[in-house]
């Protein structure tokens, strides 16, 4: 699986949180007042910014090597711009509903691998090949991966290459990042929603913590 840019080693395994953003913030921590958490900034989200790679990729791969009158045009097109998309809904609708964020979350997930589908079907039904994870062009698409602030143009070479079948095979190999992005992603979501509740519980705690400081006696 190519590695993501903010890949970190930990012991002999690996280690990523593709939830926090580039300053370090995680976007599931609360506001120094209030109840209502940070939240927006999907810019930032490592998986957002495949997501958006895999969408512009899709767009000119579509373009290129299929009819517009085609069916799949539109639903391969759809399915990369769902993905993005619902990555952005979910971060922008974080701080008053967790539960939305992981819906939209895991819609964006399902929206990809039906797209990573479309682009298996493009590549059987012309008699090409899937790349395996040991082909050299896997091996250079990992070290692209971990390109610092990688964007479409860091892909540029591959995805529009005149080749179909290496075409496909570049922006499926980003599509399964981004996948293994937003897998992490909803595993996180998931432990930080058991681990302080959703909104409801940080409106109670709120209210809690108000009466307490309007209670205190003063000195």
């Amino acid at each position: 699986m190519p590695q993501p840019p903010n890949w970190r080693q930990r012991g002999s395994g690996c280690r990523i949180d593709p939830v926090k953003t580039k300053d370090g913030r995680n976007p599931q921590e609360s506001t120094a007042s209030g109840f209502i958490p940070a939240h927006g900034g999907y810019q930032d989200l490592y998986s957002y910014q495949k997501a958006e790679i895999v969408f512009d990729a899709t767009v000119q791969f579509c373009a290129r090597f299929l009819d517009k009158r085609d069916r799949t045009y539109d639903q391969m097109v759809q399915a990369a711009r769902s993905g993005k998309q619902n990555i952005a809904e979910g971060s922008q609708v974080s701080g008053t509903s967790k539960e939305l964020e992981l819906k939209l979350t895991n819609v964006a997930r399902a929206s990809l691998q039906e797209l990573l589908e479309d682009y298996r079907d493009f590549l059987r039904t012309r008699g090409l090949t899937e790349w395996p994870p040991d082909h050299r062009y896997v091996q250079r698409l990992r070290q692209l991966n971990r390109t610092p602030g990688a964007t479409y143009a860091t892909f540029q070479k591959g995805i529009e290459h005149p080749d179909p079948a290496i075409c496909a095979n570049v922006i499926l190999g980003l599509i399964k990042l981004t996948n293994y992005l937003l897998d992490r992603q909803l595993a996180s979501l998931e432990r930080a929603f058991l681990e302080r509740g959703g909104l409801r519980e940080r409106m109670h705690h709120a209210r809690l913590t108000r009466r307490a400081q309007q209670h205190k006696p003063h000195p």
